[in-house]
């Protein structure tokens, strides 16, 4: 090799080990072009594991539209690259004999060398000449012993990894406990799957979603993560994936992705190598999580220790170091050389007595202080070892000039490390705050004990006004006037928000000096000293955090620079609750509006609601719905459903699909027909969207209930006699994920039967299984309705008569508001008991309660009518006697036109068999059936027609009227008020129709 050749080697081998494997490349690239007198060159990684192709990762000197054509090439290609990396040797091509479509320039030629690997190349580093044939050997040897080098560089610990992990990650192997598996525990982690040998790769919800990829859009090809990897951190980390597999054991690796939207953020992958029947490598499984939060959290407080004046490090159990800030560089040498080693086995530190006076100092379980010659620069260093969860902090002073110094001073300087050891742990908790209220309390925790305060504030900027959001240590009377200074200014706070600039008073009369117009605050709130600092994120002042101390104290630098760098931490904490709780009220107030506010007073029952929302973190709404719907004939719908699934869009899927509910139960469909239907509309939202739904008809004429579930739990029944049951419904698919049709149940019920309907949020949790959840909803309706006052007996729905209808009227609704109460009682213990802690539940959860009544055979009269035009002199003869016998006789005459108009229309329009039905109720209910299809519309008759004003007519003189359809024909039904006082309300006067 030629001098120049060894020069450049040794200028290589120099770089600091901070150098970005990124920066490496190119910087060995450029070298490689200027030795050999190249016009450019290329270097390509192979895929990970056993992938066939290879990506480019760097160019230099050739112009973008040639790069381009060498972006990915495939492993068996003619081309020098895949030639060097299939023969794992040095080749030469001139240009005539590269494949078409590559166009290098004429009178070139390429020599590619491979990057030794562990099994195969991990890559390989390609020059374009000008020379007439194969380099020189000078050049070959220079060119292998580059590779050889830059494959070294490419397979140790990322640099730039280290450099940006926090303290507590530095040299944490995947295993280790500590902060590492807290975030672990605090994140929704996503798993994949490599087949190693094929490169298909499968990836969960979680995954695609950290990894800002469309569900749906991923092709499962390992190529298509590494495009996603940032070209800074491709080459370590594809390095790292192929010595997993050669090494057959783990992988763990934290690099920036740049998502599809063209954000980037940091992931921490985790995963181990399964070997096949053949003993080689044939997957790789394990796990993904977002950790861009965490290390922006993490890295205020690395910094804030990183840069101190003393030298700080930190050891794990073993005494191996994890962390050194600049200062303790300096003593024991760059963090890239000395971090995963232990502390006395360093060059630096062998010769001083650290190891015996560490240890001895540890045995006490106890922050201990030493002070040791420190032999690589003669000096006296004062020692202070801190333990830590899961190891040591220690920190080192220069005492070579002030050993004699006060020790009160010393003492002052080792309690200021000793706080700023405990950013660590306000830096946690503040991670895990997801509210004002808890941020709020994560400060008073961590921040008061360590420096020794008394009170703490806190106070946002609404506008341009300053609200008081957390205050812990202060007097009432403090409070009150604090809300008088919030508003009239001239307060310390004001002037912190409009300076940006913390206040330090070591006493009252120093604050007095500088805000005379609210002297008093110091003495009402038992202040000797404080600090104000201002929260800012992003330039702008949030609001500000004051510290009061109940004795006179100086505020030393180095205590005033942690100071500020917690009010940097608290700022971000804080602006980030106040987003979550703005949030947080909008989407109850969402949810609020979706459900129903009230229950309709309906005859056929009596019933009560209650929703609990989810209290997990994060989950702010749910899709869980019920719904009471009036129908006719004094029927009545019972709807529960829940969505799968949390947040506003579940919130809003849950309002479209509640909408819809309404909307065809208008229009009477049968349960069967009504849920497959809501199937289609469901399928219509996308693939990711389910939902389970409980739909029950019940006819208080009849005593008989209809129900059908998509997917939904059974309801619970329970009959007047106490007997507690679960109706065996058909299996349906949920709404979205199967086809119709949907199949039914019918069931009589009899009166005053219980209807406890639910979503499985109120009955399965993480500890219980739905069969389970089950047998303590029954033991719990059981329990309760053994213990609760018996309802009111009823004989039936009571008819309310002319002469007493006020007062029956209020009798009625009495009695219901009473059996609402006791039904809402019921909601409330079986929340209680079968969520106990305080209501929080692992998913949200519904109840709906409903108390049935059946309308007396004394208050319902049916005829069959023959087909024949006389059949509407008979309905009206009916009518006559029907309505004198229940003294409804001011309503004999509209019923009469009502009825006759119906029963005509049947015989001119339709087919038999005819019925007539009269139901006397809250309303009277008239009923025409027929076994026609054919839908009866209201026609608009011109002047001079002779007929078509029938409907019209029944429309007028009636309080409702619709049509409902059965299997066997069809009923038009009519309500009408049974007051002849309800005309001032709005109704016409009969005369007034005709």
């Amino acid at each position: 090799m030629e001098p120049s050749g060894t020069g450049r080697l040794r200028m290589l081998a120099s770089l600091e080990e901070a150098q970005s494997e990124a920066d490496v490349l190119r910087l060995a690239l450029h070298q490689a072009i200027a030795y050999l007198g190249g016009l450019g060159g290329l270097v390509h990684l192979r895929g990970p594991g056993g992938s066939r192709r290879l990506r480019l990762t760097t160019a230099a000197g050739l112009p973008p539209a040639i790069s381009r054509l060498w972006d990915d090439i495939a492993w068996d290609e003619a081309l020098a690259p895949a030639v060097a990396a299939q023969r794992d040797t040095a080749v030469w091509q001139p240009a005539d004999e590269v494949p078409s479509g590559y166009v290098p320039p004429a009178g070139t030629g390429v020599v590619a060398v491979p990057l030794p690997g562990p099994d195969l190349p991990l890559g390989v580093l390609s020059v374009v000449t000008v020379l007439p044939g194969p380099p020189p050997p000078a050049h070959c040897a220079f060119l292998t012993a580059l590779t050889r080098w830059l494959s070294e560089v490419l397979r140790r610990p990322p640099a730039a990894e280290q450099e940006a992990r926090p303290i507590w990650w530095q040299g944490e192997s995947p295993t280790a406990p500590g902060l590492h598996q807290a975030a672990f525990n605090a994140v929704r982690v996503g798993t994949w799957d490599w087949d190693i040998r094929t490169g298909e790769v499968v990836w969960d919800e979680v995954m695609l979603r950290v990894l800002g990829i469309e569900p749906g859009s991923f092709d499962g090809r390992v190529e298509s993560w590494v495009a996603l990897v940032h070209p800074e951190d491709l080459p370590w980390v594809l390095a790292g994936t192929d010595q997993a597999v050669h090494d057959r054991g783990e992988y763990g690796s934290e690099y920036r992705v740049c998502r599809p939207d063209g954000t980037t953020g940091w992931v921490e992958a985790r995963g181990r190598v399964v070997v096949g029947e053949d003993g080689e490598p044939a997957r790789m499984m394990g796990t993904l999580w977002d950790i861009t939060e965490t290390r922006l959290a993490m890295d205020a407080a690395g910094r804030a220790l990183r840069h101190m004046s003393d030298g700080f490090l930190a050891v794990d159990a073993e005494w191996r170091i994890s962390f050194v800030n600049v200062r303790a560089e300096q003593l024991l040498g760059s963090s890239h050389r000395i971090v995963g080693q232990v502390l006395w086995d360093i060059d630096e530190a062998r010769g001083s007595n650290i190891e015996q006076r560490c240890r001895s100092a540890a045995a006490r379980r106890a922050p201990v202080g030493f002070e040791v010659r420190w032999p690589g620069d003669g000096c006296w260093y004062h020692v202070r070892l801190v333990p830590v969860p899961d190891g040591q902090t220690l920190y080192f002073t220069d005492v070579t000039e002030r050993r004699q110094r006060d020790t009160e001073r010393a003492a002052e300087q080792r309690a200021t490390a000793e706080r700023a050891a405990r950013v660590e742990e306000l830096t946690r908790a503040l991670s895990r705050a997801i509210t004002v209220d808890e941020v709020v309390s994560a400060v008073a925790e961590r921040v008061l004990p360590p420096f020794g305060a008394t009170g703490l504030l806190m106070m946002s900027v609404e506008g341009d006004q300053l609200h008081l959001v957390g205050a812990f240590g202060f007097p009432e009377a403090f409070r009150s006037r604090l809300v008088e200074v919030m508003t009239t200014g001239g307060s310390a706070s004001r002037e912190v928000l409009r300076t940006g600039v913390p206040q330090y008073f070591t006493s009252v009369s120093e604050y007095a000096d500088a805000h005379p117009r609210t002297a008093d605050l110091p003495g009402l709130a038992q202040m000797s000293a404080g600090a104000v600092l201002p929260l800012i994120v992003s330039g702008h002042a949030i609001g500000c955090c004051v510290l009061s101390f109940d004795t006179p104290r100086a505020f030393g630098k180095e205590e005033r620079t942690l100071l500020g760098a917690l009010g940097g931490l608290i700022a971000q904490a804080l602006e980030r609750a106040r987003l979550y709780d703005a949030e947080h009220a909008r989407a109850q107030a969402l949810q609020r509006g979706l459900l129903p506010r009230t229950l309709p007073s309906v005859p056929a029952l009596t019933a009560a609601a209650r929703y609990l929302p989810a209290a997990d973190e994060g989950i702010q709404v749910g899709g869980d719905w019920y719904d009471l719907i009036p129908l006719s004939s004094d029927r009545v719908a019972l709807v529960i459903g829940d969505v799968m699934g949390h947040g506003v869009s579940e919130a809003a899927t849950m309002g479209r699909l509640r909408t819809a509910v309404h909307t065809l139960a208008g229009l009477e469909l049968p349960p069967d027909e009504l849920l497959a239907t809501l199937n289609d509309l469901v399928s219509g939202f996308g693939d990711d969207f389910y939902a389970t739904c409980l739909y029950a008809v019940y006819d208080p004429a009849e005593g008989i209930c209809t129900m059908a579930s998509a997917g939904h739990p059974p309801p619970a029944v329970v009959d007047p006699t106490g007997t507690i049951s679960f109706p065996d419904l058909p299996a349906n698919p949920p709404l979205g994920a199967g086809t119709p049709p949907f199949e039914t149940a019918e069931f009589r019920l009899s009166e005053g039967s219980l209807i406890v309907a639910y979503t499985d949020g109120l009955i399965e949790s993480s500890l219980r299984d739905i069969d389970t959840g089950m047998d303590l909803l029954a033991e719990a309706i059981g329990r309760h309705l053994s213990t609760a006052s018996a309802p009111r007996p009823n004989g039936g729905l009571e008819p309310v008569r002319p002469e007493r209808a006020e007062q029956t009227k209020q009798t009625d609704q009495a009695n219901d508001e009473a059996e609402a109460e006791r039904l809402l009682r019921l909601c409330d213990s079986l929340t209680s008991t079968l969520i106990p802690s305080h209501g929080r539940a692992d998913d949200d959860a519904a109840v709906l309660v409903a108390r049935t009544r059946v309308l007396a055979d004394r208050d319902i009269a049916s005829w069959t009518l023959p087909e024949d035009p006389v059949a509407a002199g008979e309905a009206r003869a009916h009518v006559r006697r029907q309505l004198a016998e229940w003294l409804l006789d001011d309503l004999v005459m509209t019923t009469e036109i009502v009825v006759s108009e119906l029963v005509g229309n049947v015989i001119r329009h339709a087919r038999g068999p005819i019925r007539l039905r009269l139901l006397r109720s809250r309303t009277l209910i008239c009923e025409v059936s027929d076994g026609s299809l054919t839908t009866p519309r209201i026609r608009h008759a011109a002047d001079t027609d002779e007929g078509g004003r029938g409907l019209q007519l029944v429309s007028a003189l009636c309080q409702r009227w619709g049509t409902r359809y059965s299997s066997d024909g069809k009923s038009i039904w009519t309500e009408q008020p049974l007051l002849t006082e309800s005309r001032t309300l709005g109704e016409p006067a009969l005369l007034d129709v005709l």
